[in-house]
């Protein structure tokens, strides 16, 4: 998450002051990632640092006021335009869980993948009933249009990623299901062939009759 190129956003509408900031960038994404005034204040450091946003003076109240230079407009409108890069991708916690699952003694990863899913399913359940609270506000109208549609894009993300994790749970399940009805069968037809292959134990000699002596023979 760019929270550099967010609070420039925010600035490009005008001086802010951090707790300001902060409170419009959560209220535009409806607080899915939640910031704190010393996260912002750190920020807004190294964007003055780096030349982007310049400290202008102060509000009525005492607060130090921050505003965008055109070195961070510059910054703002390559961030808008550039694709976010998916060569690298994030670290995926549950990604990184199922495959360590894979033969670790003692876990059952069906069971692991059983509660994910439960808890994935909730997720798309509640993101599903404020989307509908998202439309109606939007609908609706007001000062906090901007925001309503801001926020309501954000859940609709939000839904179709726990609806893509859902799929991908049932895939991980119907990939393991066919991984071990093959080994199975592998092993049944190696099994088989071994026993095909091993020769026969030969049968015991049977040992030669002895003719007994004849009658009267010393």
């Amino acid at each position: 998450m760019s929270i550099r190129h967010g609070l420039l956003a925010l600035l490009e509408r005008g001086p802010r002051y951090g707790s300001q900031l902060r409170t419009e960038f959560e209220s535009r994404t409806g607080s899915t990632w939640p910031l704190n005034v010393g996260q912002v204040y750190t920020t807004l450091s190294r964007l003055e640092r780096d030349g982007m946003v310049a400290q202008g003076g102060e509000d009525a109240a005492g607060h130090a006021l921050y505003a965008i230079t055109d070195s961070g407009r510059a910054e703002l409108k390559a961030w808008f335009e550039k694709p976010v890069d998916r060569t690298s991708p994030a670290r995926d916690e549950l990604a990184i869980k199922l495959a360590m699952a894979v033969g670790a003694p003692g876990v059952d990863i069906r069971d692991v993948i059983q509660s994910q899913r439960h808890h994935t399913v909730k997720a798309m359940q509640d993101y599903t009933r404020l989307k509908a609270q998202a439309l109606v506000a939007v609908e609706n109208g007001g000062a906090q249009e901007r925001d309503d549609v801001a926020w309501l894009l954000v859940l609709e993300q939000l839904i179709f990623q726990t609806e893509a994790e859902a799929r991908w749970l049932d895939h991980c399940e119907s990939r393991l299901i066919r991984l071990s009805a093959t080994a199975a069968r592998t092993t049944a037809t190696t099994t088989a062939t071994d026993a095909r292959s091993t020769p026969a134990a030969p049968a015991p000699a049977t040992p030669a009759p002895t003719t007994p002596p004849a009658a009267g023979a010393r």
